[in-house]
């Protein structure tokens, strides 16, 4: 990749000595595998704790009445950030934001449970079918500055 049309500060950010920087953030097991874990750019930061929400959503869609989610940080006062979840049922289903905590009890570690949880129609997406989080990120920060 020579860098992005248009974009010097974009380009500069990712090619660095040489290297394209992904921001993905991933591990390597014992065995050589390399496993992606989430975006460095959508790491929830609260109070300390690095939570990538991809974890969270993995075991969100487990549940058998949920279609569609994605989980963000949302700015918090006092922890840096805080989890939301935005929900899509699947059709035909009702669901509720304590049913979802409920579930998600002995799954993940407390922290790491949504606070809020916004049961919706649709989730935003890019031409291609990509959750656009950023647009999440962008209606949440709305509604913040208009209470």
């Amino acid at each position: 990749m020579l860098g992005y049309l248009n974009k010097p500060e974009v380009t500069k950010e990712t090619l660095k000595d040489g290297w394209l920087h992904t921001g993905d953030i991933g591990y390597m097991d014992e065995d050589g595998y390399v496993y992606i874990v989430d975006r460095k750019k959508d790491m929830i930061n609260r109070g300390g704790e690095n939570i990538y929400p991809r974890e969270i959503e993995i075991v969100i869609e487990e549940h058998p009445k949920v279609g569609e989610v994605a989980v963000i940080g949302i700015p918090d006062n006092d922890l840096g950030e805080r989890v939301k979840a935005f929900i899509v049922p699947k059709p035909g289903q009702e669901l509720t934001g304590n049913e979802i905590k409920d579930f998600l009890k002995d799954k993940i570690a407390k922290y790491k449970i949504p606070e809020f949880i916004d049961i919706t129609d649709n989730i935003p997406r890019n031409p291609t079918g990509k959750i656009m989080k950023q647009e999440l990120k962008k209606m949440e920060q709305k509604k913040s500055t208009a209470r």
